[in-house]
């Protein structure tokens, strides 16, 4: 595909709408992915989809004003380890899949992270997912381990790898 990247940028209290559209459209379309349920998030009053947006790191791709992908940032609060955060909340829509999108995501994210002073990000994917794997693999993520069932998804257990790049 020859699109150009979506354009990205950190989500802010004006965009709870396109978080909490592009947020439910991931666990719908792509439920085993993730470790949260749609039910769960469906389920948050209006001021908590603005409490996680504006007490974390969210990134938000749009094309045309349109939300086309999402990704986040947990950093490990205590002291000795501050210098690591969590990549979460990877999605893009299929339609954007091939365009640059994920990298333009990943690379704004590694930017804030640097800048905040990580110096190292970490992720779990799905044993299900070797596209994403093969993804973060170029993008420099190496992989330091696997867990054993770590979602259950409808009662099948699936193994997660994890991964981690150094950043600083």
């Amino acid at each position: 595909m020859n699109m150009s990247a979506a354009t990205v940028r950190l989500a802010g209290k004006d965009d709870v709408a396109a978080f909490k559209n592009i947020r439910l459209e991931a666990l719908r379309l792509e439920p085993a992915a993730f470790a949260s349920r749609l039910g769960d998030w469906e389920a948050l009053p209006d001021e908590e989809w603005l409490r996680r947006i504006t007490s974390g790191t969210v990134l938000i791709a749009f094309r045309n004003g349109e939300p086309v992908g999402l990704m986040g940032l947990l950093r490990e609060q205590s002291a000795k380890s501050h210098h690591r955060a969590t990549v979460v909340m990877v999605y893009v829509r299929a339609s954007e899949r091939g365009t640059g999108t994920a990298r333009a995501l990943l690379e704004a994210l590694t930017r804030l992270a640097r800048d905040a002073g990580i110096l190292q990000l970490e992720l779990t994917v799905s044993i299900d997912k070797p596209a994403a794997r093969r993804f973060y693999a170029r993008e420099g993520f190496v992989e330091i381990g696997r867990l054993p069932a770590g979602l259950i998804d409808e009662g099948r257990e699936i193994d997660e790898v994890m991964m981690a790049k150094r950043i600083g």
